[in-house]
């Protein structure tokens, strides 16, 4: 039976698992008794409150909620303003594979720190201006291969089921030697068009 592959937290799910693996920073808010060997910079067996580190999303994730959060999480960089003022400029421009590898899927958990919700528009118009563009591809994969390379993994398994879809299409054009023929509802439809047409010309 295949992984799953579904975009919401799944514990088999291989892009979920990998995805969350991204550090995240973030900013202790209580003492914490030891772990200070989390912070390469100290040794000091406790981490203080303040302190800031990377974590993996997973464990942030964890960490951030309850009745008293053990940590503050920010954005990660490729969320935060500067990074979403280019892809509202030119989403379609944009090297997603550069930005991260799980740009949608780790967005989705990404957006929670964010009240503004600018991290979900963002990653809507990304998806909605950039899918033009993967259909395009589909259609003629060879226009232009280089942009395949700049697809991040949802955005690739779109791209293969999309091609795979219109390759069957055509083969089954090529050789089926079927001849289609419009349906009988749409040859009535016709036949009583023109004869409304007629009455109107007498």
């Amino acid at each position: 039976m295949p992984l799953p592959t579904a975009y919401s937290p799944n514990y088999y799910s291989l892009d979920d698992i990998l995805a969350t693996q991204e550090r995240t920073p973030c900013k202790f808010l209580i003492n914490v008794p030891k772990m200070g060997n989390l912070n390469p910079s100290t040794i000091e067996k406790d981490l203080p409150a303040g302190t800031a580190l990377e974590l993996p999303m997973w464990l942030v994730l964890e960490m951030s909620t309850g009745r008293q959060p053990i940590v503050l999480p920010e954005l990660p960089k490729i969320y935060k303003e500067a990074y979403r003022e280019i892809l509202e400029a030119d989403a379609c421009a944009v090297d997603l594979h550069k930005f991260n590898l799980y740009f949608y899927e780790l967005g989705s958990y990404a957006k929670r720190f964010d009240r503004k919700g600018d991290v979900h528009q963002t990653l809507l118009h990304t998806f909605r201006t950039r899918f033009r563009q993967l259909m395009d591809l589909a259609d003629n994969s060879i226009s232009d291969p280089s942009v395949q390379q700049r697809l991040d993994t949802l955005e690739r398994r779109l791209f293969k089921d999309g091609y795979n879809a219109r390759t069957k299409l055509n083969a089954w054009l090529v050789e089926s030697g079927a001849t289609i023929e419009a349906a009988n509802m749409v040859i009535n439809h016709k036949k009583r068009k023109r004869l409304n047409m007629e009455d109107l010309m007498k």
